[in-house]
């Protein structure tokens, strides 16, 4: 399972928190501090805090965040038109270059793009920036204390911001603040809706106090006073975290100094059963370590400035640790991939056959013959066809019934048809001719049709009130195309061959 390393490098003392994520699980593995006088620096610290923390671990960590201090690197709150999205880094690197105190060619920065306000057509932007040495330095001093390049190097107090998916109350409220007291420096995250929107560092820490304790306050109030000032919504409440956090008094100093409620930093939503109920009270003290860690998780709203020439590489020692894991996993899923297809093959194999048994079925139902596969099926169902070929319609209708008419009836002809019907093969029609012979030369042409039988004159009037002929004329529309073959029935034979006697000898 994946584990990942925080490392919170103070001036006097280093603290780590190594993370264990598992399916669906997050657990806090272990803790540690070293206190960097007696280690003998910040090199020794460090691999003195990393070595506890990774006791028991077969290998090293899988990925290691650390932050430089937030007075090393600039904070920058901007806001940009919608329109400038598209090109957002052109525009960003030209609006920052403005506005840090250093050439911004020998610098790296990242930035957030904030939801608060781009309901107005607005991108508005909180970008930290601090220059290439100093992020360099901070890799190369980890490197050299645990052998191992850190992935993301944070910048001040936004590193605290790998909490914020994990601890509630930083987003139940419009806006809050986290203090990380120190003991030569402080930080101060404000939050917005659970964004990151402000950060600070101050100079005054834990110690001096009490004595220092109004201007670390006044210093707390001015950040706060700031960020209202740019729009921002002043915060309802405070955490506190860091290695002061328990000093006796300083909530209740703060709160009453700032007139807001000042509280402990609340525990983060991770399962803490590994580092025990006693080490767990003292979490706060290492939130920023714990933040670090999280943040390698890809939740937290940070900054990581291990951006362009420091962008983070893995190397091929990372890989070659990890070949029995990649290659484990390459045989789960080729396993994984075989079962799949055996499975897909089976299922279409039992589809097969149920529907090879479904035509057989229905084959032997309707042709008479069962059939097992789907050419064989055609090639039934053809000579079925081939056998009872018959065309549904007839070869003659109502309509042809006049086209012949008309073709009967001379054009040198006066002729009128009263009525004309056609019910199921009879044809009558009502005409007025000038003369019988008329309407008899008509019958007449008509009989000539291979298509009406039986054509004849029915009856004949005198017109009333002149001199022409109504007549009727019946014949039967029947083409021969149209007559079906009846199949013959036993013993139709000898009756036949006796009707062909019969008639040759006539």
């Amino acid at each position: 399972m994946p584990t990942w390393l925080g490392i919170d490098i103070g001036s006097t003392s280093v603290k780590a928190a190594l993370i264990r994520s598992a399916y669906r699980k997050i657990a806090l593995a272990r803790l540690a501090t070293t206190e960097v006088a007696a280690s003998g620096g910040q090199v020794e610290a460090i691999r003195a805090a990393v070595k506890q923390v990774m006791e028991g671990e077969a290998h090293a960590a899988d990925a290691i965040a650390v932050a430089i201090e937030g007075s090393r690197a600039a904070i920058h709150r901007l806001v940009l038109p919608a329109t400038a999205q598209k090109q957002l880094a052109d525009v960003l690197t030209y609006e920052l270059e403005a506005q840090v105190p250093f050439d911004l060619e020998g610098a790296v920065f990242d930035w957030r793009l904030l939801e608060h306000g781009t309901e107005r057509g607005e991108l508005p932007i909180v970008a930290a920036v601090a220059r290439i040495e100093d992020v360099r330095t901070r890799i190369d001093l980890v490197r050299e204390a645990t052998g191992q390049e850190p992935e993301r190097v944070a910048v001040g107090a936004f590193a605290l911001a790998g909490l914020v998916p994990y601890v509630t109350a930083l987003g139940d409220e419009e806006a809050v603040a986290i203090v990380d007291l120190g003991a030569k420096t402080s930080e101060v995250l404000v939050l917005e809706r659970g964004e990151p929107v402000s950060a600070r560092t101050l100079s005054a820490g834990t110690e001096g106090l009490p004595g220092t304790a109004p201007q670390l306050a006044r210093d707390i109030g001015m950040t706060f006073a700031a960020h209202r000032s740019r729009g921002g919504t002043a915060p309802s409440a405070v955490y506190l975290c860091g290695g002061g956090a328990f000093i006796a008094g300083a909530e209740g100093f703060l709160s009453s100094a700032l007139e807001m409620p000042v509280r402990i930093l609340p525990e983060p939503a991770i399962d803490l059963n590994s580092i025990g109920a006693d080490r767990a009270q003292e979490l706060p003290r290492y939130a920023k370590a714990v933040a670090l860690a999280l943040s390698v998780a890809g939740r937290g709203a940070g900054m990581n400035l291990r951006r362009g020439p420091l962008a983070f590489e893995r190397s091929f020692a990372w890989v070659r640790e990890r070949t029995p894991i990649l290659a484990g996993l390459a045989s789960t899923i080729l396993v994984s991939f075989g079962f799949s297809a055996w499975a897909r093959l089976h299922a279409i194999h039992v589809e097969h056959d149920a529907l090879e048994s479904a035509l057989g079925a229905v084959t032997k139902e309707v042709l008479g013959t069962e059939a097992t596969t789907a050419q064989d099926a055609q090639d039934l169902l053809a000579k079925e066809v081939a056998l009872t070929d018959e065309d549904p319609m007839p070869h003659a209708d109502a309509f042809d019934v006049m086209v012949r008419l008309s073709d009967a009836i001379p054009s040198s002809m006066k002729h009128d048809i009263d009525e004309l019907d056609v019910q199921k093969g009879h044809v009558v029609v009502h005409g007025v001719v000038g003369a019988i012979a008329d309407a008899n030369a008509i019958a007449s042409t008509l009989s000539d049709d291979k298509c009406l039988a039986d054509v004849k004159i029915k009856s004949t009037t005198q017109a009333i009130g002149g001199d022409r002929q109504k007549y009727v004329l019946e014949f039967d529309l029947k083409c021969p195309e149209d007559v079906k073959n009846v199949p013959k029935k036993k013993g139709d034979s000898s009756t036949t061959t006796a009707a062909a006697s019969g008639s040759g000898s006539k």
